[in-house]
């Protein structure tokens, strides 16, 4: 129901491309000009500066997309209620979440949740913590799920599951490690991380700190990277441990493939967290959140 010109004007501000606001529509790049077209002649202003191929918001734009996003965001909370007084669940849900969680705890239950509410259009974005905070605050998801342990004040985090990091290295290499070690000895110890800005890394960070280990440059960093799924490979082939999630290497540890390696004192619990902005509870974000927890034993 809601104005498809203010879709389309949104997805051209936040790409700031009318190529990739037509991609991300599905709708040919003459159509999202037209759109565009008509929106500037109907407030008799122009919403883009166009330099070659850049192009950037005006200061009538930079309103618009402020109002934009609020009134798209209204037109989908009155879809879901209208259809709730039939009992029915209808609208769009796009979801975001870190690393970690998208590949290792999502998908039964993504699985479970189209297969019970079909009419719901579901989709989802992955990135590490910090992506999805940005995602949510950018109006490009609807709910996201992340792993960190730092809060940002306009949003609201709400407990889902709990995690474990554990420090693991592959049974047929050569690495001289014990199956107990004390955080004092990890500068000697090649080590394979998690990028900066995942919540994987924070939480290594953090527990370091709990033990007053404070010269992280100290470590013997052999490479930091975008996603648990590369570390596993890493560790493969590269004589280093890795901290990753228990989850994440749960098949590993059951084939006999790889090995935990105890930092002695040094646990590394942590939760997941669904995040939303702030005062934006509600809606099929809401119907979502209630469907996990209630699933959340099974995962």
């Amino acid at each position: 129901m809601s104005d498809f010109r203010l879709k389309v004007f949104q997805s051209v501000a936040k790409n700031l491309s009318f190529t990739k606001a037509s991609q991300e529509l599905f709708v040919s790049q003459p159509a999202i000009t037209k759109h565009i077209q008509e929106l500037e002649a109907y407030y008799q202003t122009r919403l883009f500066d166009r330099q070659g191929s850049k192009i950037s918001l005006t200061k009538s734009g930079e309103l618009l997309l402020k109002h934009s996003e609020k009134i798209l965001d209204d037109y989908k909370q009155l879809e879901y209620e209208m259809h709730l007084l039939h009992n029915e669940y209808i609208g769009e849900l796009k979801l975001g979440a870190s690393t970690t969680i998208a590949q290792y705890v999502l998908p039964p239950l993504l699985a479970d949740f189209i297969a019970k509410f079909p009419q719901i259009n579901l989709s989802l974005i992955n990135g590490n913590s910090r992506g999805v905070e940005a995602a949510l605050q950018e109006h490009r998801i609807d709910l996201g799920l992340v792993e960190g342990i730092f809060r940002l004040p306009n949003l609201k985090y709400t407990p889902f599951l709990q995690d474990e990091l554990v420090a693991v290295v592959h049974t047929h290499s050569k690495l001289a490690v014990s199956d107990e070690i004390a955080p004092e000895d990890l500068p000697n110890i090649p080590l394979v991380l998690r990028e900066r800005g995942s919540g994987t890394l924070d939480v290594f960070e953090r527990s370091l700190l709990r033990h007053n280990f404070k010269n992280f440059s100290s470590l013997n960093v052999l490479m930091y990277l975008g996603s648990t799924e590369s570390i596993n490979l890493f560790l493969e082939h590269t004589d280093c441990m890795g901290i990753v999630s228990i989850r994440s290497v749960y098949k590993e540890l059951v084939a006999g493939n790889f090995r935990v390696v105890e930092i002695k004192g040094m646990p590394m619990q942590r939760e997941f967290n669904f995040v939303q902005l702030q005062g934006q509870e509600g809606g099929l974000s809401q119907a979502f959140m209630r469907f996990a927890g209630h699933h959340s034993k099974s995962l």
